[in-house]
């Protein structure tokens, strides 16, 4: 499906993450889709995303920013707007489930919600003239932890829940100027990260099992792939009328009814 995203200037955070990761199969999506994507983020693995999609023919740009710095990322959209002039859509992908519970430090939780919820206030409003001239949308990335709770992760937790209500205070604030907020609700996705959390357990792989088993969409887990794809789709004009709204791309993890789950499925 041509989703209309050619030419467009789509800033997506988080996407120099490791090959298989939300944040880099969205950016892959987008190229493939002709779009212009650019990488926020630290790492400089976006160097290298960037260099390989404009090997392809495809424009693209990377602004290595640490988004818990205000400065930084203010930089980092002046950066973008001096080289297109211009911002059609944002995607605030960051975010680390980064086990900050009730024992954690005041300045531990305080650096949680930076990174997970205050870097997404601050990209919208330092991109929102830009987002205000194009009629672009915002889209989220969300947690089922903000709505579902998980234990030992208050600051993730936390954030995540404040992005969800963000969501919905933005939709309304910005629909006077045709700007559409939505989030993307996940749930359990296999990336190089829960890989790595699996490979900490000391059962992990009966963990695993556990957790698909209570999938109920064919007892498997999301894939990047799916959840890109749901991502494009939310932010081109094939979803125009869609704003305010939790999408979540979760197999019925967090809603359907738990007598779906049984041995015999």
């Amino acid at each position: 499906m041509d989703l209309g995203l050619k030419g467009k200037v789509v800033v997506i955070t988080g996407a120099a993450g490791l090959k298989g990761s939300i944040g880099e199969t969205i950016l892959q999506h987008l190229a493939a889709e002709e779009a212009i994507p650019v990488v926020i983020d630290r790492n400089d693995r976006g160097f290298t995303y960037i260099e390989e999609i404009q090997k392809q023919g495809i424009d693209g740009l990377f602004c290595k920013t640490d988004v818990t710095n205000p400065m930084e990322i203010e930089e980092a959209i002046a950066k973008i707007v001096a080289k297109y002039g211009r911002i059609d859509a944002l995607i605030n992908n960051v975010g680390v489930n980064d086990g900050v519970g009730l024992d954690a430090s005041y300045e531990e939780f305080m650096n949680s919600l930076k990174l997970n919820m205050v870097s997404y206030f601050l990209m919208v409003k330092h991109a929102l003239p830009y987002l205000k001239a194009s009629k672009g949308p915002i889209l989220n990335i969300g947690s089922k932890v903000g709505l579902t709770g998980q234990g030992g992760t208050s600051g993730y937790a936390a954030a995540k829940g404040g992005v969800l209500g963000l969501t919905r205070e933005w939709a309304v604030d910005l629909i006077k100027h045709s700007i559409r907020v939505n989030a993307i609700i996940i749930a359990e996705s296999w990336t190089p990260a829960y890989d790595n959390w699996i490979k900490t357990l000391e059962n992990g792989e009966k963990k695993l099992k556990s957790i698909i088993k209570k999938i109920p969409l064919e007892n498997r887990m999301t894939t990047p792939d799916e959840i890109a794809d749901t991502c494009l789709f939310t932010i081109s004009e094939r979803s125009s009328h869609t704003t305010g709204q939790f999408l979540f791309c979760d197999g019925g993890y967090v809603h359907l009814d738990r007598s779906l789950l049984t041995e015999n499925i």
